[in-house]
C-alpha cells in the first residue's frame, strides 16, 4: 500500500525495481521482493513482459510469479510502502473494482497471474 504523490493516489502494488548492472532480471525480481517485503522468494519463474508506453520510449518490464515465500527480516533499504500484506486472489477482483489496484504493472502482473495459476490447477 503506498502513496504515488504524482497522482496524490494511494494504491496496492507489486513489488519491483531497476535491474543493476551485472544483474539479470530474475535475480533482481528476487532482490527486489526481499528488499521491499522481507521475504525471500522459493520458486520464481518469468511471467510475462511487456512495454507500458509502445511507440513513444523503450521501456521493457519483465514480470514474474513468485510462488512460496519465508520471511528473513524486516525490509530493508528505502521504505516505499505504508503497509505490506499477503492479498489473497480471491479478493483481487473487488479491489480493482474499487480502485485500490490502479497501476498498470501491477493489473497486468495480477492477470497473468491468475491465468498462470489456473492454468496449472486445471
Amino acid at each position: 500500500w503506498r502513496h504515488r504523490f504524482l497522482f496524490d493516489r494511494w494504491g496496492w502494488e507489486l513489488p519491483g525495481g531497476l535491474v543493476d548492472a551485472g544483474e539479470d532480471a530474475i535475480t533482481t525480481a528476487a532482490r527486489e521482493v526481499e528488499e521491499e517485503t522481507g521475504y525471500r522468494p522459493k520458486e520464481i519463474e518469468p511471467l510475462i513482459t511487456y512495454q507500458p508506453m509502445a511507440g513513444m520510449v523503450d521501456s521493457e518490464h519483465s514480470l514474474f510469479l513468485v510462488r512460496g515465500a519465508d520471511l528473513v527480516g524486516s525490509p530493508t533499504g528505502e521504505i516505499e510502502a505504508d503497509l505490506i500484506e499477503w492479498v489473497p486472489m480471491a479478493e483481487i477482483p473487488a479491489m480493482i473494482a474499487r480502485g485500490d489496484i490502479w497501476t498498470s504493472g501491477t493489473l497486468i502482473g495480477l492477470f497473468a497471474a491468475r491465468d498462470r495459476l489456473s492454468a496449472t490447477s486445471g
